[in-house]
């Protein structure tokens, strides 16, 4: 697909989700969350190029959210906070990801896993800070230094996912097909051809892995300051196979299937729960399996054989 023939897509979806947003207008923080939680799955996306899951990612989904909650009552600037949180998802990335790099396949997984759950277990146990379960309340945020009513803070957070999506799937689409975007694949095919070119694959997966981590931080700064309320919960492994789930369901195949699987994800949840209360769960399972037995690629694979059809028809 041509970079024009993107671009324009690109557009199209962006226009589709504000129409959408302003047409039912309640669909408007559903279509920021599921923004927000695309951003987290791109980068599960790009540790996929080079053949590795993160089971635990939503440890720095979770991180950028609590910290916008404590930053919100010291700077309560959206624009100051969402950068501030991403750079700490970075470097709490940088930090484990010198750990984790080291391994690869199921004990790169798990062991993601495992850190997430452990910063989950900080979370609830540490009560006088964190409000456990309960979670923390985050005050009204500022944009650009104005108050902003409840229905301008939601089309100002709408808009700011939307931007925060299109620059970054830009980003990944250019650095996968830049020479580290590459090597990515080559660590996925045979690593060991990497080292004797001189290329480390730690070093590459390790730069992967920190770029992963800011795009998840920016979902969870946006997730917070969208639901005003963080958890726990934001760390538990269901929120990390949620993330794995989205990825599935969308489709690997480009950097448009994180996106719309999220877009899909949250729409099934909204109304499968509104119609099927105690079976919504079972719904959104029925449909990735679904998408595993009929669409291995996922929607974007789907929806691009479709047109593949059409031209050739």
């Amino acid at each position: 697909m041509s970079r024009s023939t993107e671009i324009l897509l690109a557009l199209i979806g962006a226009a589709l989700v504000l129409a959408l947003a302003w047409a039912v207008p309640w669909l408007r923080f559903v279509m920021t969350i599921a923004l927000a939680k695309g951003l987290a799955v791109l980068g599960i996306l790009l540790l996929l190029r080079a053949g590795q899951v993160s089971f635990g990612h939503a440890l720095y989904l979770a991180f950028a959210a609590y910290a916008v909650a404590f930053g919100a009552s010291v700077v309560p600037e959206t624009l100051v906070l969402l950068p501030l949180a991403a750079l700490g998802a970075a470097l709490l990335g940088l930090v484990v990801g010198l750990f984790v790099v080291r391994y690869r396949e199921i004990f790169f997984g798990m062991l993601n896993l495992a850190l997430s759950m452990v910063f989950y277990s900080v979370l609830e146990k540490f009560y006088a800070i964190t409000h456990g379960t309960d979670g923390i309340r985050l005050p009204p945020t500022t944009f650009a230094g104005q108050t902003l009513s409840n229905e301008a803070q939601g089309w100002a957070m709408l808009v700011l996912a939307l931007l925060l999506s299109l620059g970054f799937g830009a980003l990944i689409r250019a650095y996968l097909a830049s020479p580290m975007g590459q090597a990515l694949a080559g660590i996925k095919t045979r690593e060991t051809r990497l080292e004797f070119m001189g290329i480390s694959g730690r070093r590459v997966l390790l730069a992967a892995y920190v770029l992963s981590a800011l795009m998840a931080g920016c979902g969870g700064a946006v997730l917070a300051m969208t639901t005003r309320h963080v958890t726990p919960a934001l760390a538990y492994w269901t929120a990390s196979g949620e993330l794995v789930f989205i990825a599935i369901l969308g489709g690997a195949g480009s950097v448009f299937g994180p996106f719309l699987g999220a877009v899909a994800y949250e729409l099934t949840r909204v109304y499968a729960a509104a119609l099927v209360a105690d079976a919504w769960q079972m719904i959104l399972g029925l449909v990735l399996l679904l998408v595993i037995l009929f669409a291995p690629g996922g929607l974007w694979g789907m929806g691009r054989a479709l047109l593949a059809r059409r031209r050739s028809a």
